[in-house]
C-alpha cells in the first residue's frame, strides 16, 4: 500500500473533531486504516466483527463507520440494514474485495454512503472519508440554520446607541471575545443578551472565516425538564422509554463554535451538576452511555435573575455559579440609557418599515418626550414591538396614549397595595417592604391585575416567560 503523507507539524486537521469506527477482520487493513486516520481524526476505534462493533457503537457516538462486507458471522451489509432499521443516521463506507453489481446494489439499498473496492489507494480512501464528513458538516449546518430560523426574533445585528454605558458594554465584549473563556451575561428580559452572545461569537476565532463554527442558542426555560439533559448531551438507543434510536445533543452540533444557554437559572439541579462536569472536563456523556465524548465548544450563558440570590435560596448550584463567573457582561436596561432612544427608534423604524413594506413614520417632539418618560419594563424588545405596531397602524404619536394609561394603572395603588409605580420612583410605607423581593411581587401582581388575570399578556408586558410567571404566582399562593 502507498505510504500516507503525514499531517504537517502545527497544521490542524479539518477532521480533528470527527470519530471513526473501523470494522474489518484483516489485521493489515485495520492497521493501515488506523495509521491513516488517527493523525487526522479525534478518535479512531477498531473492531473485528459485527458483535464487537455493535458493542462499541452502543457506548459512544461515531461520525463515520468504515465497514468490511465479508466479516465472520454476520456480513457488513446485513448489519448496515439493521442499523438503518434502528434509526442510525451516520455515514457508512463499505469495503469489499469481491465486488459485483448485485453486491453494489445491495449496499446502496442498505444506505451505504460510499463503496471501496480492495485494494484501494490512500487517495481513494481519504476522498471517500472526506465526502462523508462534508455531507455530515452540511447536515449539521442545515440543522443549526433551521433552528436559528425557528427561534430568530429578528434582533439587531449590532449594538445600537452611543451612550457611555453601551460603549462600555461594547468595549468589554470586544476585549473578551477573542478568548476561549466561559461568559456569563446578566440583564433584564429584552435587553439584548442573545445579541451580546452572538457578538461574542462573531468576534471570536470560532466565528471568523470560512471555517467558522456554528452559534447554537437554546432557551433552558423552553425545554421540559424531562428532556433537557438529552437535548444538551444527546442519548443512546434505549436510554429511556421512547428512545428507539440514538441522537446527538446540542453540544455535538455546537462543536467548534459557541453554545448559548439562555435563562441558565431554569436548568434543573441534576442537569446543573452535569453541566459543571462538562465545563470542567470538556467532555459530554450522552444519556444512557458509559463513554464520554470530547467536545470543543465555547459556552456562553445568560440570566435575568440574581444568581447569588438563587444560590442562597438553594435553586442554583454555588460551584456552577463560580465556574460560570469567569467573565461577566451586564446588559443595561433601556431606562438607564434614554439617550439611545432616538438611535434605536431610527434603526427599528427603517428595519421594520422595509420588512413590512410600509413607509417610515416620523417621530415628533411630543412622541419623543413620551418615549423618554416611559420606564420600558420590556426594554428594547418592547420598544421594537411598539414601533412595529405603530407602523402597522399607520400612526405614531397617538399610539402612546394606551401606554400612558397602562403606566397610570400600574402606578395607582390598589386595595392590597400590590402595584409598583414607574414614573416618579418607588415609595412604600416601611423599609421592610422595600426589599427587592417585595418590590418585585408588588410590580408583578400589579401588572397581572391590570391584565385582569391574563397571565400570557402579563408575561408579555413584563418581558418574562409564562413559565416564570406561573412559578412566581405559585410561590406566592396566587
Amino acid at each position: 500500500m502507498a505510504s500516507l503523507p503525514a499531517v504537517a507539524a502545527g497544521e490542524l486537521s479539518p477532521w480533528r473533531h470527527q470519530s471513526v469506527l473501523v470494522v474489518d477482520d484483516e489485521p493489515g487493513m485495520v492497521s493501515f486504516l488506523q495509521r491513516s486516520l488517527t493523525p487526522r481524526c479525534a478518535w479512531v476505534a477498531t473492531a473485528g466483527s459485527v458483535e464487537q462493533a455493535a458493542e462499541l457503537l452502543s457506548r459512544r457516538h461515531f461520525d463515520l463507520i468504515v465497514l468490511d462486507i465479508a466479516l465472520p458471522g454476520r456480513s457488513g451489509v446485513e448489519w448496515l440494514h439493521q442499523l438503518r432499521d434502528q434509526g442510525f443516521a451516520g455515514d457508512v463506507v463499505l469495503m469489499t474485495a469481491y465486488a459485483d453489481l448485485e453486491t453494489a446494489i445491495d449496499a446502496l439499498r442498505a444506505g451505504a454512503a460510499d463503496f471501496l473496492l480492495k485494494p484501494f489507494s490512500v487517495a481513494q480512501m481519504l476522498n471517500a472519508v472526506k465526502r462523508c464528513f462534508e455531507r455530515s458538516s452540511l447536515r449539521r449546518e442545515n440543522f443549526v440554520l433551521r433552528r436559528e430560523l425557528d427561534q430568530r426574533d429578528d434582533s439587531v445585528e449590532g449594538m445600537v446607541g452611543n451612550s457611555a454605558i453601551i460603549r462600555e458594554v461594547c468595549a468589554r465584549i470586544k476585549r473578551i471575545a477573542p478568548t476561549p473563556s466561559t461568559v456569563l451575561i446578566h440583564g433584564e428580559s429584552g435587553t439584548g443578551k442573545e445579541l451580546a452572545a452572538r457578538a461574542l461569537h462573531r468576534m471570536s476565532p470560532r466565528g471568523e472565516g470560512r471555517d467558522a463554527g456554528p452559534f447554537v442558542p437554546i432557551n433552558c426555560a423552553a425545554i421540559a425538564e424531562e428532556i433537557i439533559e438529552s437535548e444538551l448531551f444527546g442519548h443512546v438507543k434505549g436510554a429511556f422509554t421512547g428512545a428507539s434510536s440514538g441522537r446527538e445533543g446540542l453540544f455535538y452540533y455546537a462543536r467548534g463554535g459557541t453554545l448559548f444557554l439562555d435563562e441558565i437559572s431554569e436548568l434543573p439541579l441534576p442537569v446543573q451538576a452535569k453541566l459543571l462536569r462538562v465545563l470542567e472536563e470538556r467532555k459530554v456523556r450522552p444519556v444512557g452511555s458509559e463513554q464520554e465524548v470530547p467536545v470543543d465548544v465555547r459556552v456562553v450563558v445568560a440570566t435575568n435573575r440574581d444568581l447569588v440570590t438563587e444560590v442562597a435560596a438553594g435553586r442554583f448550584r454555588g460551584d456552577l455559579y463560580y465556574r460560570l463567573q469567569v467573565v461577566e457582561v451586564r446588559m443595561p436596561p433601556l431606562r438607564d440609557r434614554p439617550e439611545d432612544l432616538p438611535d434605536l427608534v431610527e434603526y427599528f423604524n427603517g428595519q421594520l418599515a422595509a420588512r413590512l413594506g410600509v413607509p417610515e413614520l416620523p417621530l415628533d417632539d411630543a412622541a419623543a418626550e413620551r418615549l423618554r418618560r416611559y420606564r420600558w419594563p420590556g426594554n428594547v424588545r418592547e420598544l421594537k414591538n411598539l414601533i412595529e405596531r405603530s407602523l402597522i397602524l399607520g400612526y405614531f404619536a397617538d399610539d402612546f396614549a394606551p401606554l400612558e394609561d397602562e403606566i397610570a394603572v400600574s402606578s395607582a395603588p390598589s386595595a392590597g397595595d400590590t402595584t409598583l409605580g414607574y414614573a416618579e420612583g418607588i415609595t412604600s410605607g416601611s423599609g421592610e417592604e422595600d426589599t427587592l423581593a417585595a418590590i418585585e411581587r408588588r410590580h408583578i401582581l400589579g401588572v397581572l391585575d391590570a391584565c385582569k388575570g391574563n397571565k400570557s399578556e402579563a408575561a408579555r408586558r413584563l418581558g418574562v416567560s409564562r413559565k416564570t410567571l406561573d412559578r412566581k404566582c405559585a410561590a406566592w399562593g396566587v
